[in-house]
């Protein structure tokens, strides 16, 4: 698995040039694990599933700005010699992905944006846990109740939210501040690339309006809401949320050595 600037990778059928190459970019508090098997190893596809910096096995602080996030994603895809990907974020790598088609349109090939808006405001409860190690697990307990579908499987939320306890407080709560800092809603008509737009029909971390958003002012653009999910869409409902980007990355133009 390549590093670059100290970030880990997990590459999928590298070699397959001929197929757009897709980053898989995780949301706050995560790492690449949170992309399940389904979509990380997508048959004939080829993809990058990426930790941030201070994230999942990737050294580094994190940031607090979203921007700052962009450029590291630039900069490791220079490293693997990428002139340009499909960029596919969930949550805060939504809003990675939307700052890059906004400022680097040249190195996007399309975008996936899945429980991500074009301004994410945080609450302010969990901020204010979030600054805190005593009242950090408070934090982590407000983002689990609002990030599941009633139906979701309990076991499923509990190793979600385990995960997101073995990351540094400092690192979550610089994300949580670029996320609630993040404000594109007057560029996104901007975006000339192909863009996907999923979300699970109960998200209340995004909710549905914020997706609905994109799609209305972002030209082209496909939106999917799926029923039965929340804003853990990709792990609540991993093959058809497979499907949609499989469907999506099979449309995006794309010639070999671009």
């Amino acid at each position: 698995m390549p590093t670059a600037l100290s970030l880990h990778c997990a590459v999928h059928e590298a070699g397959n040039y001929a197929r757009p190459p897709a980053l898989l970019i995780h949301g706050a508090g995560g790492h690449h694990l949170y992309w399940p098997p389904q979509v990380r190893r997508l048959h004939d596809q080829r993809v990058f599933a990426l930790d941030l910096a201070g994230h999942g096995k990737s050294d580094g602080i994190g940031h607090h700005r979203v921007e700052d996030y962009t450029e590291d994603v630039l900069i490791l895809m220079r490293e693997l010699r990428l002139n340009a990907a499909v960029w596919v974020g969930h949550s805060m790598g939504g809003a990675i992905a939307l700052d890059a088609a906004i400022r680097f349109p040249k190195r996007v090939l399309g975008i996936a944006l899945v429980g991500t808006g074009a301004r994410m405001r945080v609450d302010p409860n969990i901020l204010r846990s979030a600054e805190q190690e005593a009242t950090f697990g408070a934090a982590i307990g407000l983002i689990g109740e609002r990030s599941f579908a009633a139906s979701t499987e309990r076991r499923l939320k509990e190793l979600a939210l385990e995960r997101m306890t073995e990351m540094r407080s400092s690192v979550l709560l610089g994300d949580l501040m670029a996320c609630d800092a993040f404000d594109r809603m007057d560029q996104v008509e901007q975006i000339r690339a192909p863009t996907l737009v999923l979300c699970g029909a109960e998200d209340r971390m995004t909710p549905p309006q914020l997706s609905e958003y994109l799609s209305k002012h972002i030209g082209g653009s496909t939106l999917r809401i799926i029923v039965d999910a929340g804003h853990m869409v990709m792990l609540e409902r991993p093959d058809e949320v497979a499907e949609s980007l499989d469907k999506f990355l099979r449309a995006v133009p794309y010639t070999p050595g671009m």
